[in-house]
């Protein structure tokens, strides 16, 4: 290893983690089927890096995002009702602001997404009335609550904030 600089004093540390876990424990349960595995959580700028894996078909969640959302489609397929796509392994999806979108798995096969999302989740109803929300403390609750009941202890979401 050659030598370099040491990071500025007031520098985060870096991040490596096993992004698709052995251990079963570290996917956080969000609804039946549906589980996310935290991998960056930035309480500083409300971003939260994740991955979504479903294990049925249905609709997920009719939501709204006010800030970007990016996604790559690491196994299975899902879509949105609003759109006449269907995104597939290897993709990229680029999801705007404002937009109203209802995601979507027809398949039982195993989906797994990474999803860079930016501010917080809307949830709406058929009208666009907000239902409920998610943002990136939200997440970490989720994380703190399930990492101590499985037995990982609470402290362990901490190594993905930022």
């Amino acid at each position: 290893m050659s030598e370099s600089l040491p990071p500025p004093p007031y520098a985060v540390s870096d991040l490596v983690t096993a992004a698709i876990p052995d251990d079963e424990r570290l996917w956080v349960p969000q609804a039946p089927n549906i589980w996310f595995r935290p991998l960056f959580l930035n309480t500083v700028q409300g971003e939260w890096v994740n991955l979504l894996r479903v294990r049925r078909s249905g609709v997920l969640s009719r939501h709204r995002h006010p800030a970007p959302v990016h996604g790559y489609v690491i196994k299975g397929t899902w879509r949105y009702l609003e759109h006449n796509w269907t995104a597939k392994a290897g993709d990229y999806v680029f999801e705007p602001p404002g937009e109203i979108h209802t995601l979507t798995v027809d398949s039982d096969d195993e989906m797994i997404t990474l999803f860079t999302v930016n501010a917080a989740m809307v949830y709406v109803d058929p009208w666009g009335k907000t239902t409920g929300f998610e943002d990136v403390f939200t997440k970490i609750e989720m994380c703190r609550k399930h990492y101590a009941e499985c037995g990982l202890g609470a402290d362990y979401v901490d190594q993905f904030i930022r």
